[in-house]
């Protein structure tokens, strides 16, 4: 992510870069050797956190707190794209205009790390009720040929109507139109969830572990 399509958002050097802070928390160290690790730990805001999300269970940078561990299940997109069903609302857009509705949805539902900067990883689409964001979804990691569906969050009071089934069918349209397989990630304790997204065509590739520190 932070050495590829997005290294235009990546702070730090060689040794361990981290997400712009105003996109994520995200952060990426290139080995666990002493020198990495260090470089990691001093990419950690004094008043905040730091995201690793790795294959296998990483080590605790020395001056750092845990947080967080979790086990994710990473999940690709196979086949294509499920086609829209009847009856689903329409979906709309969501630009600059937007950033404020969308992180108070994301404060409430808590979708994953949310930042000032996150709606502009790509794009969002949501739906609209009476002037009211109901739901939305887009997109955040780009990799070589792939894109994550991410941000996928909805009201309380408007769950059970079908809104992310059909905002992360239409983010995945949006993404093999453009020639690029989705992609997401789950807690894999979260069996709902996962069984949404194995509904839309997504299957387990393999567990990744996600590790938070702070200072």
């Amino acid at each position: 992510m932070l050495t590829g399509r997005q290294m235009h958002l990546a702070e730090g050097h060689a040794r361990a870069l981290r997400i712009d802070r105003g996109y994520g928390v995200f952060g990426v160290a290139a080995d666990t050797g002493a020198e990495a690790q260090a470089a990691l730990a001093a990419l950690i805001p004094a008043d905040g956190e730091l995201w690793i999300v790795e294959g296998d269970r990483w080590p605790l940078p020395p001056g750092t707190r845990e947080g967080k561990r979790a086990v994710l299940a990473q999940m690709v997109a196979e086949g294509p794209p499920p086609a829209p069903r009847a009856g689903e609302p329409p979906i709309i857009a969501l630009s600059d205009d937007d950033a404020a509705e969308m992180a108070a949805l994301a404060d409430h539902a808590r979708p994953g790390p949310w930042g000032p900067k996150t709606h502009l990883y790509g794009p969002f689409f949501g739906v609209r009720e009476s002037g009211r964001l109901l739901a939305m979804a887009g997109q955040r990691m780009l990799m070589p040929g792939m894109a994550e569906v991410s941000g996928v969050a909805t009201w309380e009071d408007c769950r059970g109507r079908g809104l992310a089934r059909a905002l992360i069918g239409h983010v995945m349209r949006a993404m093999v139109a453009r020639g690029e397989t989705p992609f997401l990630h789950s807690y894999a304790d979260n069996a709902g969830a996962i069984a949404l997204y194995e509904s839309l065509g997504f299957r387990i590739r393999r567990q990744v572990h996600v590790l938070v520190i702070t200072k």
